[in-house]
């Protein structure tokens, strides 16, 4: 099949890498999602990835501790997942390269635009850590930046739940599921794809968003392609 984007950006929760385990790295699981990352690099699509860090260290979660602090751990965290990643990609044969957004020059490069879209320009995964390098700002956000930075078609947002609902599917069997979205309507009901932050950072700069399930790790490469599924976050028509 004919990829439909040339130039993608995908976002994996550090709750999708712990697999099983629910904190921590899970190899294995791992190894499953870089499968199909490698197949949408053979078919020719350049791959830039964000890692999240909630496996290790969810910020907001810290009580009393100093926010900047906590977010700072954070964006450890997810250097932490850039690396394991990494070392899965390469296991499966993909050149992959890690930038962090914190100077950590010993176990990668520093997040420079230039070198990442040369990277990408060679068929190497490039995979984003530290977040923004910033407090205060998610890795959606970072997801967000880095997308608009290299000038990818899509964000690809993997969770584990098949798309966006109108309520959580957990706790109602009857939540609506949407095929599409606007970001007005994403903002304006407040639904769960990204932080407003995130959200509005996709708007400004007309980048869709597809939000769909990593219980099937193939789905990372069905998005690449342009198959059916999950939920289409776009601009209004």
């Amino acid at each position: 099949m004919k990829p439909k984007y040339k130039r993608i950006l995908l976002k994996l929760s550090g709750e999708a890498l712990a697999g099983k385990q629910k904190s921590g790295i899970d190899f294995d699981t791992v190894l499953e999602f870089c499968k199909p990352i490698k197949k949408c690099v053979e078919a020719g699509i350049q791959v830039g990835i964000v890692v999240g860090g909630g496996n290790f260290w969810r910020g907001r979660s810290s009580g009393n501790m100093d926010r900047t602090r906590a977010d700072h751990m954070g964006m450890l965290a997810t250097a932490i997942n850039a690396l394991g990643v990494a070392d899965a990609l390469e296991q499966v044969g993909v050149d992959v390269r890690v930038q962090t957004a914190i100077s950590m020059r010993t176990v990668a490069e520093p997040y420079i635009r230039g070198k990442a879209i040369r990277h990408l320009e060679k068929g190497r995964v490039v995979i984003f850590g530290c977040g923004t390098g910033n407090p205060f700002f998610s890795t959606d956000t970072a997801a967000s930046l880095r997308a608009a930075e290299i000038e990818a078609e899509i964000i690809l947002k993997a969770t584990l739940v098949d798309g966006v609902y109108d309520c959580d599917p957990k706790k109602n069997p009857n939540a609506k599921k949407f095929d599409s979205l606007s970001f007005h309507e994403v903002l304006n009901k407040d639904l769960a794809v990204m932080d407003s932050t995130a959200a509005s950072l996709c708007k400004d700069n007309d980048i869709p968003i597809l939000v769909f399930s990593i219980d099937d790790p193939d789905n990372i490469y069905k998005a690449a392609v342009g198959e059916n599924i999950g939920t289409l976050v776009n601009t209004e028509d």
